[in-house]
């Protein structure tokens, strides 16, 4: 007697999630890992998007899928000067370029990123202000584009500082990757 009639379905959901379950015969059952067979499972990730704004309202990973928890990530000096990182657009492409490079090495890219959470700091060239507009230049270029179209569920905040002085910017994503 096969021990999959003793245990609830339910209970066996996130154990079978990508599996194919089928009659091997003489009343046999089998389960397959779909990805044994080369066909990617049936449920994505779901993105729920409001608006035309960049980001998402929602979004919902399928069970199975890897975590991927990026530390934040901070701007990396400009022509090569240690006390001079740029304005709020230069630093979030200096933070983006940085995270690209921590997702690639993952086997990820910004299509992966489900969650992102932006710290910026006043600009003291803004009358100590954020700069949305400027971090929100150059993340366009990334989230949202026909190249890459997955927008992250996504928080900014301004903050009172950083760990140097000089940073505008600090980025920490989460991303996913599928079974």
């Amino acid at each position: 007697m096969s021990l999959l009639k003793f245990i609830p379905a339910l209970a066996l959901a996130p154990l079978l999630s990508g599996c194919l379950i089928y009659s091997g015969g003489e009343g046999e059952t089998k389960v397959t890992q779909l990805k044994d067979l080369g066909v990617a499972p049936a449920v994505d990730v779901k993105r729920t998007y409001a608006g035309s704004f960049p980001i998402a309202q929602s979004i919902t990973v399928p069970p199975g899928y890897s975590t991927v928890y990026l530390s934040g990530m901070v701007p990396g000096p400009v022509a090569g000067t240690t006390d001079q990182f740029g304005n709020t657009e230069v630093q979030t492409e200096s933070v983006l370029k940085r995270i690209d490079a921590a997702l690639q090495a993952e086997g990820l890219g910004f299509g992966d990123i489900v969650n992102m959470k932006v710290y910026l700091v006043g600009d003291p060239a803004m009358g100590g202000k954020m700069d949305f507009g400027g971090m929100m230049k150059t993340y366009t270029k990334y989230f949202g584009t026909a190249q890459q179209p997955n927008k992250p569920t996504r928080t900014t905040v301004e903050v009172a500082g950083l760990a140097n002085a000089a940073f505008l910017v600090e980025i920490e994503v989460t991303a996913v990757k599928a079974p």
